[in-house]
């Protein structure tokens, strides 16, 4: 993914591909599956899920070795992972990357285990948080400094869409049923994160307060969003 044509393109059709996962766990499975797919300095990747009773789950994994990294962090109650997916501020702390683990200062009691699992370098991002369940996508490279800011702002994009498709299904929509509106808002979402540098939280908010302000639902400023590159009740950018 290099121009900017071409990553609205690719995560367009990530939206596409989650909105039509019939399951939650199918979109948990597929999420995993284009992280290692989309993004070339991404070896292995998974989704890490903490209950608040302390319990963890890896509920999606492509590698063996990432539900190993999984079980260390929480039993340890550390690492990037575990601190993305219990993180009360995501909008503060949008990513917890470490560059390279075998210098990483951070995490001291984890980061020997990920040395010993391979690990050159590791990103969490926060997939949703509610009462009672926490959840987070983890992405390794076995190089050290193979992730960069572009990879960590493409990250939060396909989290975003992840996020919104995982709570569709978690609401128990039918997947063809809301296609099209789930595709309009998690491309518009991730659009606003990619434009602004916000959290996933935030560019929902951004949304939401729009279709609010102009008497519209969510979908259709997401939607006008999407085709003009404006919200709903904003002037145009000048030329």
């Amino acid at each position: 993914m290099t121009d900017d044509d071409d990553v609205l393109a690719a995560f367009a059709e990530i939206a596409r591909d989650l909105a039509m996962q019939p399951t939650e766990q199918a979109v948990l499975t597929r999420v995993v599956t284009l992280s290692v797919r989309y993004f070339d300095s991404c070896d292995f990747a998974g989704i890490m899920l903490l209950h608040r009773q302390q319990e963890m789950d890896t509920v999606a994994a492509s590698d063996q070795r990432v539900r190993e990294s999984d079980r260390h962090q929480a039993r340890l109650g550390e690492g990037p992972c575990f601190d993305a997916a219990l993180d009360s501020a995501p909008w503060r702390n949008r990513v917890y990357r470490s560059d390279d683990i075998v210098t990483e200062t951070r995490w001291p009691s984890y980061m020997p285990w990920a040395r010993e699992l391979g690990f050159g370098c590791m990103m969490g991002f926060q997939l949703y948080r509610d009462e009672e369940l926490f959840g987070a996508l983890d992405m390794y490279s076995l190089r050290s400094r193979a992730f960069d800011d572009d990879t960590e702002r493409k990250g939060w994009v396909l989290a975003s869409h992840a996020a919104v498709a995982l709570i569709s299904a978690r609401t128990g929509q039918q997947p063809h049923a809301a296609l099209e509106p789930r595709q309009e808002i998690g491309q518009a979402i991730g659009m606003l994160i990619e434009r602004y540098g916000l959290s996933e939280q935030e560019a929902f908010a951004m949304l939401r307060y729009a279709s609010q302000d102009n008497n519209i639902k969510p979908q259709t400023a997401a939607a006008s969003f999407v085709r003009t590159g404006v919200l709903p009740g904003e002037s145009p950018e000048p030329r």
